[in-house]
């Protein structure tokens, strides 16, 4: 327990959490972000400045390292998958001890192409020789906000059909810290929010919430991808959290109308 713990994508909505409950359990932690560390920034955890598509600096950064949490993504899924292979190798040449890896509920039974490029960086942790946890959830709070804040833009909110488990990012970093001071594990129980809700039931709290009023249009989307989500694929009805819930969220939350992921805050 006296190796640092890497976080990458220590800056974004999971990441900071995580690097926060680490330092918090006494463990030393070691940001990982494409950035250098900002001037005003003294808090009690290392920096290293390291990209994940290049490579460039990204030994350096898990050199010494029992863990790394990859908490860092990309929207498009080749660079997504690039820099779990690129992270992937370098673990292989630091010989890093113990990989944990955020997933996501149902990517095996959605086709949707930014999940499968969630399978393939499953599929190429498995199979890449590092020790290793996976941990699948729901989609987290702050991003039904973020889509619904873009919706109610509209005079008339459009809504899909669809129903969700949202799941608190604090939550969710809490069990990969819990992961991260365990053995490797493979792939673990899926984690879900605590409260699965239509997402218009979702959109009625949030106007409520930022009150405003609109008239909220549901609709039922064409698509296999749309099919899976409406048979519930992406849902954890078996491994809810305790809280907080998506209503919780949004009294907490100090501008619930930024439409920017996490914005909100």
């Amino acid at each position: 327990m006296t190796e640092p713990v890497v976080v990458t994508g220590g800056t974004g909505e999971l990441g900071r959490q995580v690097v926060r409950r680490l330092v918090s359990a006494g463990r030393e932690v070691r940001l990982v972000s494409r950035r250098p560390r900002p001037a005003a920034d003294h808090e009690p955890y290392g920096w290293a400045t390291a990209d994940l598509m290049s490579g460039d600096g990204l030994r350096d950064a898990l050199a010494g390292a029992g863990t790394v949490v990859h908490c860092a993504g990309r929207h498009r899924p080749g660079e997504d998958v690039a820099a779990a292979r690129t992270l992937l190798a370098a673990a292989q040449a630091t010989a890093v001890g113990h990989l944990v890896s955020i997933s996501i509920v149902g990517i095996d039974r959605i086709p949707f192409g930014y999940y499968r490029g969630k399978v393939e960086i499953e599929r190429a942790i498995a199979g890449s020789g590092v020790p290793y946890t996976i941990l699948r959830t729901t989609q987290f709070h702050e991003l039904l906000r973020t889509i619904l804040a873009l919706a109610a833009r509209a005079p008339v909110m459009p809504v899909p059909d669809l129903r969700f488990q949202p799941i608190d990012a604090g939550a969710v970093a809490a069990r990969l810290v819990e992961l991260a001071g365990s053995p490797p594990e493979g792939r673990v129980a899926d984690l879900g929010g605590p409260e699965t809700h239509a997402l218009t039931d979702l959109a009625r709290a949030y106007l409520t919430r930022t009150g405003r009023r609109r008239p909220i249009l549901p609709l039922r989307l064409p698509g296999a991808a749309v099919a899976a989500f409406r048979r519930g694929e992406h849902l954890a009805p078996d491994h809810p959290t305790d809280g907080p819930t998506f209503v919780d969220h949004l009294a907490a939350v100090a501008d619930p109308r930024s439409t920017r992921y996490g914005g909100g805050r």
